[in-house]
């Protein structure tokens, strides 16, 4: 079967296609649902992911650039609160039966998001489980989120090398450089981001769904959707820090912010993730296969 070529032209028409689907999928009962769990597994999640880059990189160095980039996103009180978060679960000395469980309790709540967004992915291309006994599903589907936590893990770690070689390089060049051309390099810092995040959605429209996908289409989603994402971070980070929403609620302003964060970024993963399977289904020989 002849497959028709992707054209630019063809651009609106499978937007208009992709909302529709999306927009059927109730995307933001979905995004509630992620934003929910994302509470409940944040504390974790932050812990995992620090205790993984830490111990290539130093663990202060890391919690200080991950809550620069929470105070950028979400203002300098959400920062704060996710730092006492972090403090009040460290330093303790337990015994070896209390860390095991400390630790499988981490892991089954870091997943907990991960694990929700698949089960929304798997709904959208309509898979079902390979494991025809739920308990093993279930716990399969854990194993691979976590997985993706340590996917999270080395990009971060990645990106922190990146970013501190192009420090010390900027650093050196400052010398040579004149001010107007030395400005610029901020720019490579910019596509480290950009590579990264595009990596991070990538992945998740390859691998999480229980079905085999063509990178073809996984590509062209994964970049829209980092596209989305950008924009979206910097208009939400600009009303957060100009309208400051949080400071409505009190105490629980952080919170909120937190979760009307991730549903944003869930809206625009799930309407990726449509796009995704729009494009499969229009330029590719896609054909169900669970996994």
């Amino acid at each position: 079967m002849k497959v028709e070529k992707f054209k630019f032209n063809h651009l609106p028409k499978l937007l208009i296609k992709t909302g529709k689907e999306w927009f059927d999928g109730e995307p933001f009962q979905r995004s509630a649902i992620v934003a929910y769990y994302s509470i409940l597994s944040l504390p974790a999640l932050i812990i995992i992911i620090l205790k993984i880059v830490g111990s290539f990189w130093e663990e202060e160095i890391v919690q200080g650039e991950l809550l620069g980039e929470i105070s950028k996103a979400l203002g300098p009180e959400t920062a704060r609160s996710i730092k006492e978060i972090i403090e009040s679960h460290g330093g303790e000395t337990t015994s070896i039966f209390a860390t095991i469980v400390g630790i499988a309790t981490l892991i089954y709540g870091a997943t907990a998001v991960f694990f929700q967004v698949q089960t929304a992915l798997d709904d959208i291309w309509n898979a079902k489980s390979p494991y025809k006994n739920n308990i093993v599903s279930i716990l399969m589907n854990r194993i691979k989120s976590f997985g993706f936590i340590l996917i999270i893990g080395f990009l971060l770690l990645t990106s922190f090398v990146l970013t501190s070689i192009l420090s010390t390089f900027s650093n050196r060049l400052e010398r040579f450089l004149p001010e107007h051309l030395f400005e610029y390099i901020f720019v490579f810092d910019i596509l480290i981001s950009l590579g990264l995040i595009y990596m991070i959605f990538a992945s998740m429209f390859k691998y999480l769904p229980s079905l085999h996908i063509p990178w073809k289409s996984v590509r062209i989603g994964a970049a829209l959707t980092t596209i989305l994402f950008m924009i979206g971070k910097y208009v939400l980070a600009f009303y957060f820090n100009t309208m400051e929403p949080g400071s409505t609620y009190g105490a629980a302003g952080s919170i909120i912010l937190i979760m009307l964060w991730v549903s944003y970024s869930n809206l625009i993963l799930l309407f990726g993730a449509y796009f995704t399977k729009t494009y499969a289904e229009c330029y590719t020989n896609f054909k169900t296969k669970t996994i």
